[in-house]
C-alpha cells in the first residue's frame, strides 16, 4: 500500500514522501495516528500545502535546536561516583544520570535523546552525543570524578 507521509517517521521517510508500506502497518499505525494519508490527488494537494507550512516551522525549530546545541557543546558536566581501591567505579553513569545533571544546569533533555551506547564505567572525561533535533546533535563533555564523601 502506498501512503503520503504527513510527518517525519524514523526509518521510513520525511514529510511529503510517498512510501510503500505493508497494509497492516498503514491501517493500524500510520493512518490512526494521522502520520500518513492514502495516495489520492486531493491528498497530494493537501500535503503540498502542509509541506510549505512545515518547512517554515522546521527552519525555526532547527535554528532553535542549533542555539541549544551550541550552548550544550560549551557545557562540561561533572558527575561524582564512589570508587574502589584501584580507581574502579562501584556503579556506572547512565543516560538518566547525565539527563539529571543537565537538568541541574537548566537544560530539559529526555534521557532517550542521550545517545550513550554503554554506561560509563570508568573515571575520566568522555564526549557524549545528545540528539536535540533530527538533524542536530550536540556533544557534551561528561567528566566522571571520584566522590570524596
Amino acid at each position: 500500500m502506498e501512503v503520503i507521509l504527513r510527518e517525519h517517521v524514523d526509518n521510513l521517510g520525511r514529510r511529503g514522501d510517498i512510501v510503500k508500506v505493508a497494509e497492516g502497518y498503514a491501517r493500524n499505525y500510520l493512518l490512526p495516528r494521522k502520520l500518513a494519508l492514502a495516495v489520492t490527488n486531493n491528498n497530494k494537494r493537501q500535503i503540498d500545502r502542509e509541506k510549505k507550512l512545515a518547512e517554515v516551522r522546521d527552519a525555526e525549530e532547527r535554528s532553535q535546536a542549533d542555539a541549544i546545541a551550541q550552548r550544550l557543546s560549551a557545557l562540561e558536566i561533572e558527575i561524582a561516583r564512589r570508587v574502589g581501591e584501584h580507581e574502579t567505579l562501584y556503579g556506572s553513569v547512565t543516560s538518566a544520570d547525565i539527563a539529571q545533571a543537565l537538568q541541574g544546569k537548566g537544560f530539559e533533555v529526555d534521557k532517550r535523546k542521550i545517545q550513550l551506547p554503554d554506561p560509563l564505567k570508568a573515571l575520566g572525561e568522555t564526549t557524549v552525543p545528545v540528539k536535540i533535533h533530527r538533524d542536530v546533535t550536540a556533544h557534551v563533555k561528561v567528566k566522571v570524578v571520584p566522590d570524596n564523601a
